[in-house]
């Protein structure tokens, strides 16, 4: 079955070395979360709000072992009013047996207001 993975981070300026690192950690932390093997991703979706676009948060996925040839597309949030800035979410598709309730979404840094339900 295939199930979505969410997380979300926020960085305090638009800069390529702070998107690409907070991306990356984002990224370690939920494969770790959820023992992720790239064999068992069908793709990932990454998106930013507006106010970062200084790199590909993307990129950040190039500098782990093993996830070259994972699919991965980056967009723009919407833009919507009073909505959290300086964000970057992603979702993960991975095949898995485990059931929703088990899966571990990872917000981070400010992100947690996203989802404090979880």
């Amino acid at each position: 079955m295939i199930r979505g993975v969410r997380g979300a981070i926020t960085v305090n300026q638009n800069a390529e070395e702070e998107i690409v690192a907070a991306a990356e950690r984002l990224f370690r932390t939920a494969i770790s979360a959820n023992n992720i093997s790239p064999n068992d991703v069908a793709s990932i979706f990454i998106s930013a709000t507006e106010d970062v676009n200084a790199a590909f948060p993307a990129k950040a996925l190039r500098n782990i072992e093993g996830w070259t040839y994972v699919p991965v597309m980056c967009m723009k949030e919407l833009s919507v009013p009073e909505s959290l800035q300086m964000c970057i979410r992603f979702m993960i598709h991975i095949n898995t047996e485990l059931d929703p309730e088990d899966i571990k979404h990872i917000y981070l840094d400010g992100a947690e207001q996203l989802r404090p339900d979880l």
